[in-house]
């Protein structure tokens, strides 16, 4: 049985992929800024892997310009705890610190909140002790950081984070 997140996994990999059925499907509640957004994909695509398993992240995506890790989660919360089962999101967001911090790249975790109109996706980073450089700094700069408690656990609210369509329309900026 597939794990219960990978429909989600494989929406956002189509999305970043610059596919054309997905794109039009999901961004049929979105404005037209929205829409517009998601639509410069299908110009300017990601090669997205999905790296489940191994890699400690759901999908890499890579590009010339940009290349990240991304942990995909969904709820129907629109708070999501790292606690959850047993701690484990918790003790694979701290890997994910500390092997990004090695390797000096960003990681990105995209929250689907289901069953909602307009952009389900919000993108988030998680704090890191690093200084980026250049346009990961910019990035890194931009993107909302998730949350620590009092207690030193992660915990991300949708509504804190940077809907998907603003994420890509800073990637993907084109002059008019």
């Amino acid at each position: 049985m597939a794990k219960k997140g990978a429909i989600y996994e494989r929406e956002l990999k189509n999305i970043l992929s610059g596919d054309e059925q997905t794109i039009a499907r999901i961004t049929k509640t979105m404005s037209e800024e929205e829409r517009e957004n998601y639509k410069t994909l299908i110009r300017r695509p990601f090669l997205v892997l999905r790296a489940a398993g191994s890699f400690g992240v759901d999908l890499i995506a890579i590009r010339r310009d940009f290349s990240f890790p991304i942990e995909v989660k969904s709820s129907k919360e629109k708070k999501l705890r790292f606690t959850q089962n047993r701690g484990r999101g918790q003790k694979q967001a701290e890997e994910i610190v500390r092997e990004c911090e090695r390797a000096g790249i960003i990681a990105l975790y995209a929250f689907r909140l289901k069953s909602v109109r307009g952009d389900p996706w919000r993108i988030f980073t998680l704090p890191m002790d690093i200084e980026f450089e250049g346009w990961p700094g910019y990035v890194y700069d931009i993107l909302p950081k998730i949350p620590i408690t009092r207690d030193g656990n992660y915990i991300m609210h949708w509504e804190e984070g940077m809907p998907l369509n603003k994420f890509i329309g800073y990637l993907n900026f084109e002059k008019k």
